[in-house]
């Protein structure tokens, strides 16, 4: 499993801490996609992560003995985690489901359906409540 980008999808949401957790879990022989210099990007953009999310990355990284890495994407959310497949690249991606109905799916769109649809890498989608 060494040398493979896991790519997590993280917006700050409850299903995408869920996420978060999962692929820490699961995929922690790998390296997520310095940790160390995140809230100094995070000032420069004018990002304002939260505390929980920064927790479970430190706390992967120290138990885990892996290096995390974030990048900042602005825009259209699917479109832009769509570009990081190849960008960063990715092996893997992991994301969050709000676990829409149909309608609503339908209606306002999913990120996580266009993903697993277009990206060429594989793709695991947590539902929050996991």
């Amino acid at each position: 499993m060494a040398g493979r980008n896991i790519g997590v999808a993280v917006d700050f949401s409850s299903c995408s801490k869920a996420a978060l957790r999962w692929a820490s879990t699961n995929l922690t022989r790998s390296a997520l996609i310095p940790l160390a210099e995140f809230s100094d990007v995070t000032k420069t953009y004018g990002v304002s992560p939260d505390k929980e999310t920064i927790e479970i990355l430190a706390q992967v990284a120290h138990q885990r003995g892996i290096e995390v890495f974030a990048k900042i994407f602005y825009g259209d959310p699917a479109k832009k985690l769509y570009e990081a497949v190849d960008l960063v690249p990715l092996s893997c991606m992991v994301i969050g489901s709000r676990g829409l109905s149909t309608l609503k799916r339908a209606l306002m769109g999913s990120v996580s359906t266009y993903i697993v649809n277009h990206v060429a890498c594989p793709v695991t989608v947590v539902k929050e409540n996991m």
